[in-house]
Protein backbone atom coordinates (compact mmCIF):
# COMPACT_ATOMS: atom_id res chain seq x y z
CA UNK A 1 0.00 0.00 0.00
CA UNK A 2 1.60 3.33 -0.74
CA UNK A 3 1.38 6.42 1.67
CA UNK A 4 -1.22 7.83 -0.18
CA UNK A 5 -3.44 5.14 -0.01
CA UNK A 6 -2.71 4.38 3.36
CA UNK A 7 -3.59 8.09 4.71
CA UNK A 8 -6.75 7.67 3.01
CA UNK A 9 -7.51 4.37 4.52
CA UNK A 10 -6.75 5.99 7.84
CA UNK A 11 -8.65 8.47 6.89
CA UNK A 12 -12.06 6.43 6.39
CA UNK A 13 -11.38 4.69 9.24
CA UNK A 14 -11.44 7.90 11.38
CA UNK A 15 -14.88 9.04 10.14
CA UNK A 16 -16.37 5.52 10.56
CA UNK A 17 -15.06 5.68 14.71
CA UNK A 18 -15.20 9.42 14.94
CA UNK A 19 -18.69 9.42 14.22
CA UNK A 20 -19.69 7.29 17.00
CA UNK A 21 -22.76 5.34 15.66
CA UNK A 22 -23.64 4.64 19.56
CA UNK A 23 -23.97 8.16 20.00
CA UNK A 24 -26.29 9.14 17.23
CA UNK A 25 -29.04 6.27 17.92
CA UNK A 26 -31.84 7.55 19.54
CA UNK A 27 -34.81 6.29 20.93
CA UNK A 28 -37.97 8.04 21.96
CA UNK A 29 -38.34 5.47 24.58
CA UNK A 30 -36.72 2.76 26.92
CA UNK A 31 -39.32 -0.11 24.85
CA UNK A 32 -38.34 1.62 21.65
CA UNK A 33 -34.56 0.96 22.51
CA UNK A 34 -35.47 -2.60 24.06
CA UNK A 35 -37.20 -3.47 20.61
CA UNK A 36 -34.02 -2.96 18.39
CA UNK A 37 -32.30 -4.44 20.80
CA UNK A 38 -34.46 -7.64 20.36
CA UNK A 39 -34.50 -7.00 16.85
CA UNK A 40 -30.78 -7.11 16.93
CA UNK A 41 -30.35 -10.67 18.69
CA UNK A 42 -33.38 -12.41 16.25
CA UNK A 43 -31.09 -11.57 13.35
CA UNK A 44 -28.16 -12.41 14.76
CA UNK A 45 -29.77 -15.91 15.32
CA UNK A 46 -31.02 -16.26 12.32
CA UNK A 47 -27.55 -15.32 10.73
CA UNK A 48 -25.30 -17.80 13.12
CA UNK A 49 -27.77 -20.28 11.60
CA UNK A 50 -26.84 -19.35 7.49
CA UNK A 51 -23.58 -19.36 8.98
CA UNK A 52 -23.72 -23.12 10.13
CA UNK A 53 -22.92 -22.20 13.73
CA UNK A 54 -26.00 -24.12 14.98
CA UNK A 55 -24.99 -26.95 16.66
CA UNK A 56 -28.69 -29.02 18.43
CA UNK A 57 -29.41 -27.12 21.54
CA UNK A 58 -25.66 -25.20 21.69
CA UNK A 59 -24.76 -21.98 21.64
CA UNK A 60 -26.34 -18.77 22.77
CA UNK A 61 -26.49 -14.99 22.46
CA UNK A 62 -27.32 -12.33 24.84
CA UNK A 63 -27.78 -8.67 24.92
CA UNK A 64 -28.31 -6.94 28.20
CA UNK A 65 -31.66 -5.49 28.44
CA UNK A 66 -31.55 -1.34 28.44
CA UNK A 67 -33.57 -0.61 31.52
CA UNK A 68 -32.72 -3.58 33.36
CA UNK A 69 -28.92 -3.78 33.80
CA UNK A 70 -28.89 -6.95 35.72
CA UNK A 71 -31.39 -8.67 33.28
CA UNK A 72 -30.51 -10.14 29.72
CA UNK A 73 -32.60 -11.53 26.61
CA UNK A 74 -31.65 -15.27 25.45
CA UNK A 75 -32.55 -17.87 23.11
CA UNK A 76 -34.76 -20.40 24.11
CA UNK A 77 -33.21 -23.57 24.80
CA UNK A 78 -33.96 -26.40 21.80
CA UNK A 79 -35.27 -23.62 19.68
CA UNK A 80 -33.56 -24.03 16.11
CA UNK A 81 -31.44 -20.39 15.49
CA UNK A 82 -32.80 -20.01 12.28
CA UNK A 83 -36.49 -19.91 13.64
CA UNK A 84 -36.57 -17.19 15.84
CA UNK A 85 -38.05 -14.15 16.15
CA UNK A 86 -38.24 -11.47 18.49
CA UNK A 87 -41.37 -12.33 20.20
CA UNK A 88 -39.89 -16.25 21.13
CA UNK A 89 -36.80 -14.22 23.38
CA UNK A 90 -36.67 -14.82 26.51
CA UNK A 91 -35.42 -12.33 29.59
CA UNK A 92 -33.59 -13.79 32.20
CA UNK A 93 -32.62 -11.94 35.60
CA UNK A 94 -29.35 -12.52 37.29
CA UNK A 95 -30.50 -15.27 39.52
CA UNK A 96 -31.37 -17.20 36.26
CA UNK A 97 -34.92 -16.81 36.78
CA UNK A 98 -37.24 -16.31 33.87
CA UNK A 99 -38.63 -12.84 33.63
CA UNK A 100 -40.88 -12.94 30.32
CA UNK A 101 -41.28 -15.89 28.14
CA UNK A 102 -42.26 -19.30 28.86
CA UNK A 103 -39.52 -22.03 27.01
CA UNK A 104 -36.82 -23.42 29.55
CA UNK A 105 -33.18 -21.41 29.66
CA UNK A 106 -30.31 -22.86 28.73
CA UNK A 107 -28.13 -23.40 32.04
CA UNK A 108 -25.16 -22.95 30.12
CA UNK A 109 -25.78 -19.72 28.81
CA UNK A 110 -27.01 -18.58 32.26
CA UNK A 111 -24.20 -19.87 33.96
CA UNK A 112 -21.47 -18.29 31.50
CA UNK A 113 -23.47 -14.88 30.15
CA UNK A 114 -24.61 -13.89 33.63
CA UNK A 115 -20.84 -13.83 34.99
CA UNK A 116 -19.56 -12.27 32.09
CA UNK A 117 -22.41 -9.64 32.40
CA UNK A 118 -21.26 -8.81 35.91
CA UNK A 119 -17.77 -8.66 35.62
CA UNK A 120 -18.28 -6.03 32.13
CA UNK A 121 -20.52 -3.71 32.84
CA UNK A 122 -19.39 -2.29 29.48
CA UNK A 123 -20.33 -5.51 27.80
CA UNK A 124 -24.02 -5.52 26.26
CA UNK A 125 -24.26 -8.63 24.44
CA UNK A 126 -22.01 -11.68 24.62
CA UNK A 127 -21.72 -14.46 21.60
CA UNK A 128 -21.11 -18.22 21.64
CA UNK A 129 -21.60 -21.45 19.39
CA UNK A 130 -19.86 -24.69 18.68
CA UNK A 131 -18.77 -22.85 15.00
CA UNK A 132 -16.89 -25.69 13.20
CA UNK A 133 -13.59 -23.98 12.46
CA UNK A 134 -13.80 -22.47 16.20
CA UNK A 135 -14.09 -25.63 17.92
CA UNK A 136 -11.89 -26.75 15.71
CA UNK A 137 -8.87 -24.69 16.44
CA UNK A 138 -10.30 -24.65 20.28
CA UNK A 139 -8.75 -27.72 20.50
CA UNK A 140 -5.16 -26.90 19.54
CA UNK A 141 -5.07 -24.90 22.88
CA UNK A 142 -3.91 -21.51 21.28
CA UNK A 143 -4.57 -17.99 20.53
CA UNK A 144 -4.83 -17.14 16.83
CA UNK A 145 -1.79 -15.42 15.06
CA UNK A 146 -1.67 -12.43 13.37
CA UNK A 147 -2.01 -14.36 9.74
CA UNK A 148 -4.60 -12.11 7.94
CA UNK A 149 -5.78 -8.73 7.95
CA UNK A 150 -8.95 -9.76 9.85
CA UNK A 151 -7.24 -11.98 12.28
CA UNK A 152 -5.65 -8.36 13.41
CA UNK A 153 -8.76 -7.21 14.70
CA UNK A 154 -8.35 -9.84 17.80
CA UNK A 155 -4.46 -9.26 18.11
CA UNK A 156 -3.63 -8.75 21.89
CA UNK A 157 -7.53 -8.50 22.00
CA UNK A 158 -8.36 -12.64 22.73
CA UNK A 159 -7.31 -14.91 25.54
CA UNK A 160 -7.50 -18.30 25.98
CA UNK A 161 -9.12 -20.33 28.53
CA UNK A 162 -7.05 -23.24 28.88
CA UNK A 163 -9.19 -26.09 31.01
CA UNK A 164 -12.27 -28.11 29.83
CA UNK A 165 -14.25 -29.65 32.57
CA UNK A 166 -17.36 -30.51 30.73
CA UNK A 167 -20.40 -28.69 29.96
CA UNK A 168 -20.74 -25.17 32.45
CA UNK A 169 -23.34 -25.58 34.24
CA UNK A 170 -22.27 -23.50 37.27
CA UNK A 171 -21.49 -20.49 38.35
CA UNK A 172 -17.88 -20.64 39.38
CA UNK A 173 -16.99 -21.96 36.37
CA UNK A 174 -18.89 -19.02 34.46
CA UNK A 175 -16.63 -16.90 36.63
CA UNK A 176 -13.16 -18.37 35.66
CA UNK A 177 -14.58 -18.11 31.91
CA UNK A 178 -15.45 -14.51 32.68
CA UNK A 179 -11.97 -13.54 34.51
CA UNK A 180 -10.25 -15.51 31.66
CA UNK A 181 -11.54 -13.28 29.07
CA UNK A 182 -10.65 -9.99 31.37
CA UNK A 183 -10.91 -6.66 29.11
CA UNK A 184 -10.54 -8.51 25.75
CA UNK A 185 -13.32 -9.04 23.58
CA UNK A 186 -12.97 -12.77 22.57
CA UNK A 187 -12.01 -16.14 24.14
CA UNK A 188 -10.99 -19.13 23.17
CA UNK A 189 -12.71 -22.01 24.92
CA UNK A 190 -10.28 -24.95 24.89
CA UNK A 191 -12.11 -28.34 23.50
CA UNK A 192 -14.97 -26.19 23.50
CA UNK A 193 -15.61 -23.26 20.94
CA UNK A 194 -15.69 -19.46 20.62
CA UNK A 195 -17.31 -16.54 22.69
CA UNK A 196 -17.19 -12.84 22.12
CA UNK A 197 -18.24 -9.96 23.62
CA UNK A 198 -19.89 -6.38 22.24
CA UNK A 199 -21.17 -2.88 23.40
CA UNK A 200 -24.05 -4.27 21.38
CA UNK A 201 -25.67 -7.31 19.85
CA UNK A 202 -24.17 -6.27 16.47
CA UNK A 203 -20.95 -5.86 17.43
CA UNK A 204 -20.50 -9.25 19.11
CA UNK A 205 -22.44 -11.10 16.72
CA UNK A 206 -20.16 -9.26 13.95
CA UNK A 207 -16.52 -10.54 15.90
CA UNK A 208 -18.09 -14.45 16.41
CA UNK A 209 -18.56 -14.74 12.63
CA UNK A 210 -15.12 -12.88 11.85
CA UNK A 211 -13.43 -15.29 14.45
CA UNK A 212 -15.13 -18.02 13.19
CA UNK A 213 -13.46 -17.07 9.84
CA UNK A 214 -10.05 -16.47 11.01
CA UNK A 215 -10.02 -19.79 12.73
CA UNK A 216 -10.57 -21.65 9.27
CA UNK A 217 -7.97 -19.02 7.35
CA UNK A 218 -5.18 -20.15 10.29
CA UNK A 219 -6.21 -24.29 10.10
CA UNK A 220 -5.98 -24.37 6.29
CA UNK A 221 -2.98 -21.66 6.06
CA UNK A 222 -1.17 -23.89 8.18
CA UNK A 223 -2.16 -27.12 6.78
CA UNK A 224 -1.24 -26.36 3.46
CA UNK A 225 2.41 -24.90 4.67
CA UNK A 226 4.12 -22.61 7.15
CA UNK A 227 2.31 -19.42 7.30
CA UNK A 228 4.02 -15.58 7.12
CA UNK A 229 2.83 -14.13 10.30
CA UNK A 230 2.26 -10.16 9.98
CA UNK A 231 4.78 -8.25 12.78
CA UNK A 232 4.20 -7.07 15.67
CA UNK A 233 3.93 -3.48 14.76
CA UNK A 234 2.00 -3.89 12.19
CA UNK A 235 -0.60 -6.11 13.31
CA UNK A 236 -0.96 -3.43 16.32
CA UNK A 237 -1.64 -0.98 13.78
CA UNK A 238 -4.27 -3.47 12.48
CA UNK A 239 -5.66 -3.64 15.59
CA UNK A 240 -6.27 -0.05 15.79
CA UNK A 241 -7.95 -0.15 12.55
CA UNK A 242 -10.26 -2.39 12.31
CA UNK A 243 -10.44 -3.73 15.84
CA UNK A 244 -12.47 -0.76 17.66
CA UNK A 245 -16.13 -1.03 19.01
CA UNK A 246 -17.75 1.07 15.98
CA UNK A 247 -15.88 -1.38 13.06
CA UNK A 248 -17.35 -4.26 15.06
CA UNK A 249 -20.67 -2.31 15.00
CA UNK A 250 -20.40 -1.31 11.34
CA UNK A 251 -19.22 -4.60 9.79
CA UNK A 252 -22.86 -6.31 11.25
CA UNK A 253 -25.33 -3.58 9.37
CA UNK A 254 -25.03 -5.02 5.68
CA UNK A 255 -25.74 -8.72 6.75
CA UNK A 256 -28.58 -7.29 9.55
CA UNK A 257 -30.20 -5.60 6.29
CA UNK A 258 -29.47 -8.82 4.10
CA UNK A 259 -31.03 -11.03 6.43
CA UNK A 260 -34.42 -8.73 7.49
CA UNK A 261 -34.74 -8.07 3.58
CA UNK A 262 -34.59 -11.79 3.11
CA UNK A 263 -36.83 -13.39 6.49
CA UNK A 264 -38.38 -10.40 7.80
CA UNK A 265 -40.56 -12.82 9.92
CA UNK A 266 -37.85 -12.60 12.49
CA UNK A 267 -38.66 -9.13 13.06
CA UNK A 268 -42.14 -10.63 14.56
Amino acid sequence: MTQSQNQTSQKNLREIQEKNFFQELKFDSLEDERRHCQQRLAAAFRLFARYGFDEGVAGHITVRDPELPDHFWVNPLGMYFGHIRVSDLLLVNHKGELVKGSQPVNQAAFAIHSQIHSARPDVDAAAHAHSLYGKTWSTLGRILDPLTQDACAFYEDHALFDDYTGVVLNLDEGKRIAATLGDKKALILRNHGLLTVGHSVDEAAWWFITMDRSCQAQLMAEAAGKPILIDHNTARLTHSQIGFHQFGWFSFQSLYEMIVRQQPDLLE
